[in-house]
């Protein structure tokens, strides 16, 4: 299993970034897909994270309303289209892969695949 981000980069406050994940060797539609990130010093936390056909999708409050998790099952892919991006959104950015059978975890549970992750740097 490969997931690969991009995307990443330096923006300023408010601006606007797109983060794209390129999953390869696994079944894609059969993963719930998360981003995750973590700012130095500081626990890797989860930002969002969709269900294997799209349909439902939850975000950390931190980003609610600023943030849109999207996926496209037939390119293998998963964006992160942040908006009105913070200081504090600073981080580096992880894709991660859940297998539908673990279903019955916390969404923040169970990731089995992780990309290399991708930097995202707002300054002020």
């Amino acid at each position: 299993v490969q997931l690969v981000e991009s995307g990443g980069g330096l923006v300023q406050a408010g601006g606007s970034l797109r983060l794209s994940c390129a999953a390869s060797g696994l079944t894609f539609s059969s993963f719930r897909m998360g981003w995750f990130r973590q700012a130095p010093g500081k626990e890797r936390d989860i930002v969002a994270t969709i269900s294997w056909s799209g349909g439902s999708t939850y975000y950390a409050d931190s980003v609610k309303g600023r943030f849109t998790i999207s996926r496209d099952n037939a390119k293998n892919t998963v964006a992160l289209q942040m908006n009105s991006l913070k200081p504090e959104d600073t981080a580096v950015y992880y894709c991660a892969a859940r297998p539908q059978y673990k279903t019955s975890l916390p969404l923040q549970d169970g990731y089995d695949a992780w990309g290399q992750g991708t930097q995202v740097t707002v300054s002020s």
